[in-house]
């Protein structure tokens, strides 16, 4: 199996051109995260793939600093229309440069964590980004929840090098090993599909 940065780069043209399949949940998730972002806020995003979500909720912050693993993705990004505030850039929680741009109000992570091999550590990383007090805002594909058919499916598409290591946990297992990273739970909702959770978390 590639590395992530490496599949994701390779994925990048097909992803841009890809549209959202549930427009009606997406806005949701956009309306929900709004309302736990201060406009004041320094905010960092993770995962943001061609950058389409820092695009839209760049005018409810300060600042956003939008970031992904693949090179691939960030060169699609930064070639997008982009206010003053927004920048893109390749990089990960525990990266130096990240370190150095800390601490933060708030790191989003959309549709992220179930493609992370060591969470925790993720967890732990993220946590050290933001300030005390700061949000951690994220919605996960939670697979223990989903179609019991799901997982076999992923396993054939990864043996042919068509999908990425994928985390298989339930919400109430991410929601514990969020807790257990320093954050209290602040908000737990389901949007759209049943394995979908959107979570609010303050960091301790």
């Amino acid at each position: 199996m590639p590395s992530a940065a490496a599949f994701w780069t390779k994925a990048a043209p097909k992803y841009a051109k890809s549209p959202i399949k549930d427009t009606a949940t997406y806005e949701h998730t956009l309306a929900r995260t709004r309302a736990f972002l201060p406009p004041d806020a320094k905010a960092l995003e993770i995962g943001c793939g061609t950058g389409t979500t820092a695009l839209k909720l760049a005018g409810d912050v300060k600042s956003l600093l939008a970031t992904d693993i693949a090179e691939g993705m960030i060169a699609v990004a930064q070639e997008k229309p982009a206010p003053d505030n927004l920048r893109f850039a390749t990089g990960i929680p525990g990266d130096a440069a990240l370190a150095g741009e800390a601490p933060f109000d708030v790191v989003l992570a959309f549709n992220l964590l179930h493609l992370v091999p060591d969470l925790p550590q993720m967890l732990r990383s993220i946590h050290s980004l933001l300030r005390p007090g700061g949000r951690f805002i994220s919605k996960s594909a939670c697979l223990r929840d989903g179609s019991v058919f799901l997982p076999p499916l992923i396993w054939v598409m990864q043996r042919l090098g068509k999908a990425p290591y994928v985390g298989k946990f339930s919400a109430a297992h991410l929601e514990q090993i969020i807790a257990q990273a320093g954050f209290e739970i602040e908000v737990a909702e389901t949007h759209g599909k049943s394995f979908n959770r959107f979570i609010v978390a303050t960091r301790l």
